[in-house]
């Protein structure tokens, strides 16, 4: 996510480009002349708003599609699982699954991306995880990013997972849920 400076220029520059756009009378046109089109404040506002909506570290080529919205181009399957992921995250999986292996443990994969009418149907059958659910907000979710993945752990697994995963790019960050990991 910007930095609350950054955050704060924005919401000037919006404020600004409100202040600039002056809506014609009724019966009459916005002339070509206007300072501000509707167009242009249109886009800044929806601009500003996905920023906000961005987590920190977002990496750009996943920024402007959007939470639930990446393509399938921008998604890899991890090893021969059938689960996809952005594309540095499921190489990274892959790696640390194999790894897992050969030191004798088994990592099995439950959920992976998430595209927005899922996180949907996983809201309304699961709940908000701010309601005491196991769903984030639509739109919200780490999933939605490509960048989660819900992992099928023995206690064996979970343990492997807590003292290796962070060397694969993954972390444990999401309480009420030792199965959620998060490529960072």
């Amino acid at each position: 996510m910007e930095g609350v400076a950054s955050i704060a220029t924005r919401v000037a520059e919006i404020r600004t480009q409100i202040a600039a756009f002056h809506p014609p009378p009724a019966n009459t046109s916005v002339s070509a002349a206007s300072s501000v089109s509707a167009a242009s404040f249109a886009t800044a506002v929806t601009e500003a708003g996905r920023a906000l909506r961005t987590p920190e570290g977002m990496p750009a080529d996943l920024a402007r599609y959007g939470n639930g919205r990446i393509p399938e181009s921008a998604l890899q399957r991890v090893g021969d699982t059938g689960h996809r992921l952005w594309a540095p995250a499921a190489a990274s999986l892959d790696a640390l699954m194999r790894a897992a292996r050969a030191d004798g443990v088994t990592i099995g994969i439950t959920d992976s991306y998430r595209s927005y009418a899922e996180q949907v149907d996983l809201a309304r059958r699961k709940g908000l995880y701010s309601q005491g659910g196991l769903a984030a907000k639509p739109g919200t979710s780490d999933h939605g990013w490509g960048r989660a993945v819900d992992l099928d752990l023995d206690a064996e697994a979970q343990s492997w997972m807590r003292a290796n995963a962070g060397r694969f790019g993954f972390v444990e960050d999401t309480p009420r849920e030792p199965w959620h990991w998060k490529y960072r």
